[in-house]
């Protein structure tokens, strides 16, 4: 049974995301075929993609190896976000479907149901798929991409704290979450953006005990992969 390339690619991500492969380490075909159960070719073909995505480089007599992103470029991506995501919730705010707001009205109760009942441990998991959701709604799948992009990227060079105040932020979800329905997109865009504001101040930079400030570098981590569960 071939295994495709972009569940490979997931596979690849999700370990460097994690920390699996820090910064910087090289990434053998060969190794990475036999860790994941399939052939070259696949792994060749998703390393071209995270090239693309900015997780993988090639450098001359070592190949593929993971990035090594600046702290300037990891202030970069919480910008753009700032940009697109508000863009991404006026859009779903003109593009949405009924599915899509009854997942996103799903996911508030159980946000807020979670924070009544003092259940932290699946909040972050809720804030995801709601973005996740949000972003879908807008109808657009390149913004969709980008900003599923991005989540993977900031997942990989920050580590978010958790909001001391869980319930406001629960609250900001549920009045994004009205004015898409009432399909107000600008309603929906300050919104947006009055919530990334608070969700950028959450972010820190990763580094393990010791690591000089200019040179971020995610802790390893030896989660192994089920190639069988991963996200397609």
């Amino acid at each position: 049974m071939r295994i495709p390339a972009h569940s490979v690619c997931t596979a690849i991500r999700d370990d460097i995301v994690s920390g699996v492969f820090e910064r910087g380490s090289r990434l053998t075909e060969e190794v990475l075929a036999r860790r994941y159960g399939v052939s070259r070719v696949p792994v060749r073909e998703a390393l071209r993609t995270l090239e693309s995505e900015g997780f993988v480089v090639t450098r001359r007599h070592a190949g593929a190896c993971v990035a090594e992103p600046t702290e300037q470029e990891a202030a970069d991506l919480l910008e753009i976000r700032m940009l697109l995501e508000p863009l991404g919730a006026a859009r779903a705010a003109q593009r949405r479907t009924e599915a899509h707001l009854k997942v996103l009205r799903g996911l508030v109760r159980l946000g807020q149901e979670r924070v009544r009942r003092g259940e932290g441990e699946d909040l972050r998991s809720l804030g995801g798929w709601f973005h996740e959701t949000l972003a879908q709604a807008s109808g657009s799948p390149a913004l969709i991409a980008l900003l599923t992009q991005l989540r993977h990227k900031i997942a990989w060079m920050y580590a978010v704290e958790q909001p001391v105040r869980p319930a406001d932020s629960w609250a900001e979800h549920g009045a994004l979450v009205d004015a898409v329905a009432r399909r107000d997109p600008e309603r929906a865009r300050a919104l947006a953006i009055q919530h990334a504001e608070r969700a950028t101040a959450a972010h820190r930079l990763r580094r393990p005990p010791g690591q000089p400030a200019g040179a971020p570098r995610v802790r390893t981590s030896q989660h192994p992969v089920n190639i069988a569960g991963v996200r397609h």
